[in-house]
């Protein structure tokens, strides 16, 4: 059934706009709940958890013990209403979610979500055996089914991905056991950090500070500035650390007890069934990025240390501005402007299905108390509409940021047509709207600048966020699949972690940086190995196809646009290899990761001859 996971953002770098700084952003919007409902106590809620606990019965009432026996129109039915099921859980879910997001450390709210996860856990409870019982279903059975309802036949993707965990599939007893479970199991953890790090203080020059204020203070021009911030992140990570590692201990251990039940072969397994990729196209991505560290990470960062003045990096240097970056605020309203006009230069249809978004209170962009860190688009469900959560600063890369998570309400937007079930894509395709916007807002500021100071300075920052999509995410993914090959092994120590994290990082960034005393820590605030074990890969899968497709565009322009208007319709509806194939391109193809990969070469290579 349908949980709260919003998308977080590409790179777990969390901005955040202090509240002295927030009167020259302009009027920052806040998100209006009322679509999904009037109110926490609104008789809305009441009925639709009373429609759910009663829907959920008589769906097991009807079915359980009866799947082999239904012919193909009652199987549809059935389908039919466990996609209205999920619809109605996801709305519930997603309010208190969203709720729950905009304040982390206000009690009530945290209440809210968790009673609404414990009540509507405990309804969908009756419907576990759908799911193993259609999976002990022939697959003569199910092709015959499918053979007879071309309605049915809608639903193959989804059908298809239940049938991929036939050999990881428990009892109905313990299938039963886990799903009730798991409200104190993970979600429980989950929240645990979310507040943790919502609750942490910093203290930089006398001003006290939350996390996303402190980080970010690393991309300030003075120097000073950033290392005193890096530094009291690691003082105030380490005075932590023991509760972080035992957050990922318990989290570690608790997938890898269930992924040895189910015989999943890999810890990483679980999440390529979920992503509906293949094992060893994302391994062909790991070892074509990881093979290119010193052409991209260590040749830009080498030429970022000449444009410092700096023979050696610090991790506080690795963010900050270029020198020559101008230091100006950008305005909310130029912001929108800024994305709207790049997506409008791409074709009105983006235009149209964004201006919503900034019209009707579908985006949070402000900072407040206890708010979640970072940005993410949340789809909630098909009926309603996506909410965009930003923290917004005013810097560029904030205007990047609101053009990427743009592009993931677009994208859910439109793929809101194939109903609950299949309009949700897989992490390794949900990235590819919301980089593709990144890149049009790119393309429209480069095509502006006014001289090559101005478009130096945008060719470096977009290789930065590229690094940070591609080389990070890429290094985060063989920390995670270190740190639970390790911790199956045994418990592991804060520093045992600590090491497992230091062990990528040179590795990554290259041989110009130095690695400050309590760097080692910085493993702890990022949100992705908590919440989504192994979801990193998916922004390095998303670039990389997304600069594959931007090469098509140049080539083919206006024939390229209604081939991707297709491609983000489509939802969860269809393989990569089907929504790929009217581009050209095959993500199996090794090849295919090398021409992403070079067009950040390519801007690496201009960088360089403005130097020379």
């Amino acid at each position: 059934m349908t949980h709260f996971k919003p998308d977080f953002a590409r790179d777990p770098r969390m901005f955040d706009a202090n509240a002295s700084g927030s009167s020259d952003l302009g009027d920052l919007p806040e998100w209006d709940l009322t679509d999904l409902y009037p109110a926490p106590d609104a008789k809305e809620i009441k009925r639709d958890q009373d429609w759910l606990e009663e829907a959920c019965r008589t769906f097991a009432a009807d079915y359980e013990g009866n799947l082999a026996s239904l012919e193909a129109e009652d199987f549809l039915d059935a389908v039919r209403r466990y996609e209205k099921i999920d619809t109605v859980a996801g709305r519930l879910m997603s309010y208190a979610g969203l709720r729950y997001y905009q304040h982390t450390t206000d009690p009530k709210r945290a209440q809210f979500l968790s009673d609404m996860q414990d009540r509507v856990t405990t309804f969908t409870t009756p419907l576990v055996f759908f799911g193993l019982e259609f999976n002990r279903l022939s697959d003569e059975h199910v092709e015959n089914l499918l053979a007879a309802s071309a309605e049915l036949a809608r639903y193959r993707p989804v059908l298809e991905r239940m049938r991929a965990m036939r050999p990881y599939q428990l009892s109905d007893e313990l299938e039963k056991f886990l799903h009730d479970q798991s409200v104190v199991g993970a979600s429980a953890w989950n929240k645990l950090f979310d507040e943790t790090i919502a609750g942490l203080t910093f203290t930089v020059d006398g001003e006290e500070l939350n996390i996303e204020g402190t980080l970010n203070l690393l991309s300030e021009q003075d120097r000073a500035k950033r290392e005193a911030a890096a530094r009291e992140l690691a003082r105030v990570f380490k005075e932590n650390v023991g509760l972080f590692a035992r957050v990922h201990n318990t989290l570690a251990k608790e997938k890898e007890v269930e992924d040895r039940w189910r015989g999943m072969p890999s810890p990483q397994t679980a999440r390529h069934l979920s992503n509906h990729v293949e094992p060893e196209v994302v391994e062909a991505l790991r070892n074509a990025v990881v093979e290119a560290y010193p052409r991209l990470s260590h040749r830009y960062y080498a030429l970022k240390a000449k444009w410092l003045g700096l023979d050696t990096m610090e991790v506080w240097d690795r963010n900050a501005p270029l020198p020559m970056e101008s230091e100006r605020i950008v305005p909310w309203d130029e912001a929108e402007s800024t994305v709207m006009d790049a997506y409008t230069a791409f074709d009105v249809r983006m235009t149209d299905l964004a201006k919503p978004f900034f019209k009707e209170g579908w985006i949070d962009a402000g900072v407040k108390e206890g708010k979640a860190p970072g940005a993410f688009a949340h789809p909630t469900v098909t009926t309603v509409h996506p909410y965009i959560m930003l923290n917004y600063l005013g810097k560029p890369r904030d205007v990047m940021t609101l053009a990427h998570e743009l592009g993931h309400g677009v994208h859910q937007v439109l793929a809101a047509g194939q109903g609950e079930l299949l309009a949700s894509t897989p992490l390794t395709l949900a990235e590819t709207a919301s980089v593709f916007g990144e890149m049009l807002t790119f393309r429209k500021l480069l095509d502006q600048a006014q001289d090559q100071q101005e478009r130096k300075v945008l060719l470096a920052g977009k290789v930065e966020d590229m690094i940070n999509t591609v080389v990070r995410q890429i290094a985060f993914y063989d920390f995670e699949v270190k740190l639970h090959d390790a911790r199956a092994k045994g418990e592991l120590t804060p520093d045992d972690i600590n090491a497992l994290w230091m062990s990528v990082q040179g590795e990554s960034l290259g041989p110009v940086f130095n690695f400050m005393d309590g760097y080692e820590t910085f493993w702890a605030y990022v949100p992705h190995f908590v919440h989504s074990p192994f979801y990193v890969y998916a922004y390095a899968f998303g670039d990389g196809l997304v600069n594959a497709l931007y090469a098509v565009y140049e080539e083919q322009g206006e024939a390229f646009k209604d081939k991707y208007f297709d491609m983000l319709k489509a939802g969860g509806s269809k393989h990569h290899k089907e929504l790929l194939a009217p581009f050209g391109l095959d993500a199996s193809d090794p090849a295919f990761w090398a021409k992403g990969l070079s067009m950040i070469e390519g801007m690496i290579d201009e960088l360089e001859q403005m130097e020379s």
